[in-house]
């Protein structure tokens, strides 16, 4: 049975009318609006981050020496090289899935390192320990299977946890930044990304010290072999497993508080399904090249393919919560009534950022940019709301958002105007009615738009 919610949650009503001077009861004074309540030491951002950056640069500075340990400096550096050619690849295809609403680069930021280094440093340990108690207890006939059982059975378990830790943090302490499968899809691909990255660099390293051992060289050497199947062949492999987590993330971030018992059984069947899908992967590399090849052909790819259209489904049902939710603050005088149409368009925001750059400049072009992700945020706050799953703060956040649209407005609003045009008609938004009332009109000395003479 699901719990009943500690705190009533708020729900989505009209939004506040828009004046020529906008008033912003929740907030402090102008100069000192931003909300900043008094929290315990571990509650404290900057305490946090510190903590979080030790950490990680202590975890990366153990994996180089342990990874240049294992390879050599010339193996090091030579996976280096090769280990970092599909990574710009991968963070721009996940920031591609991001365009409607990109996430904080200190959150990819963090993620990537997170999986580049704590994440590795847990699965090298955890993974070598396993392997060692796998080796002593098995039967002297059964050690040439140990490494397989190890990889297939231990591995997965070990590296999806440490990069599923990634998605956890993220989801706990930037919830803000959580609003549904394509948020989660993209944090934990970006963490497996960094994981695969450093990953890499050990097996391209070793294979290149084994090559320089037996003299081989060229295209039938073992760092040929290794750099086709991991960086050619299946550059995706990590960012695909872990994205499962991120999924169930995404899922739970959706469903309403009282949910509790679903919103912590989801990401956790999703880890498993991610665990699952990593152990095959492994195991396939046990068989028959032709086995081999069946995983990868009927298994690995049809998988990568739903997840890629689920995301990409995701994505625009993105664009149709803006195109659903941000009309109740063109009714209330906020926004131009060409403006959800507009904001609901991708092709409509690159317009208006050219527009303004080449009126503006740079800066009227950060300006708008500026103001469609906050308008965005907006927009998904308001669903949150609606949902039922918005936070005790979200009158005060959707007066900070307004605040920094009311702050934009004169530059980016006749960039938006000119750019709707591109929208087919038949995108025009029809504000939702579930639960709440139209908006009231704004209070307008004469007819216009905020910041718009008569």
């Amino acid at each position: 049975m699901n719990e009943s919610p500690s705190h009533p949650q708020p729900s989505a009503g009209p939004a506040p009318a828009a004046g020529q001077q906008p008033s912003f009861t929740a907030m402090p004074a102008p100069e000192g609006w931003r909300y900043k309540p008094r929290h315990a030491l571990w509650d404290n951002k900057a305490v946090r981050a510190g903590a979080l950056i030790l950490l990680l640069a202590l975890s990366g500075v153990i994996i180089l020496a342990l990874v240049r340990e294992q390879t050599g400096t010339e193996g090091f550096l030579v996976g280096l090289g090769l280990a970092v050619l599909p990574v710009p690849l991968l963070v721009a295809a996940f920031r591609w899935m991001d365009r409607v609403e990109p996430k904080p680069w200190r959150n990819l930021v963090f993620a990537f390192a997170w999986g580049a280094c704590a994440a590795t440093l847990v699965a090298i340990m955890a993974n070598g320990y396993a392997t060692k108690w796998l080796l002593n207890t098995v039967n002297v006939a059964q050690r040439p299977d140990a490494s397989a059982w190890g990889a297939t059975f231990v591995a997965p378990v070990v590296e999806e946890s440490a990069k599923a830790a990634a998605v956890l943090l993220l989801f706990l302490y930037r919830r803000r930044d959580f609003n549904g499968i394509v948020d989660g899809v993209v944090i934990a691909g970006i963490t497996a990304t960094g994981f695969a990255f450093t990953e890499n660099i050990l097996y391209l390293g070793n294979a290149f010290a084994s090559d320089q051992s037996f003299g081989y060289s060229g295209l039938h050497s073992t760092t040929a072999a290794t750099f086709f199947i991991r960086v050619l062949m299946s550059p995706f492999a990590h960012p695909l497993f872990t994205s499962m987590t991120g999924l169930g993330f995404g899922i739970a971030a959706t469903l309403a508080p009282h949910r509790r018992v679903a919103r912590a059984l989801v990401p956790v069947a999703a880890l498993l399904t991610a665990m699952v899908l990593h152990g095959v992967w492994n195991g396939s590399a046990s068989l028959s090249a032709l086995g081999f090849l069946a995983v990868y052909a009927l298994f690995m790819v049809p998988v990568f393919g739903v997840l890629t259209w689920l995301t990409i489904w995701s994505r625009q049902n993105e664009l149709r919560t803006i195109r659903t939710h941000l009309p109740a603050y063109q009714a209330a005088g906020w926004l131009t009534p060409p403006e959800p149409l507009a904001l609901s368009s991708l092709r409509a925001r690159g317009i208006a950022r050219d527009l303004a750059r080449r009126t503006g400049g740079p800066t009227a072009a950060r300006a708008v940019a500026e103001y469609i992700s906050f308008a965005t945020s907006l927009a998904f706050l308001r669903q949150r709301a609606h949902n039922g799953t918005a936070g005790p703060d979200f009158t005060a956040r959707e007066q900070e958002l307004l605040h920094h649209l009311w702050q934009r407005r004169q530059v980016a609003q006749p960039a938006l105007a000119q750019a709707s045009a591109v929208v087919p008609v038949a995108f025009r938004p029809v504000a939702p009615t579930q639960g709440w009332g139209p908006p009231p009109p704004p209070s307008f000395g004469q007819q216009g738009w905020p910041g718009q003479a008569g």
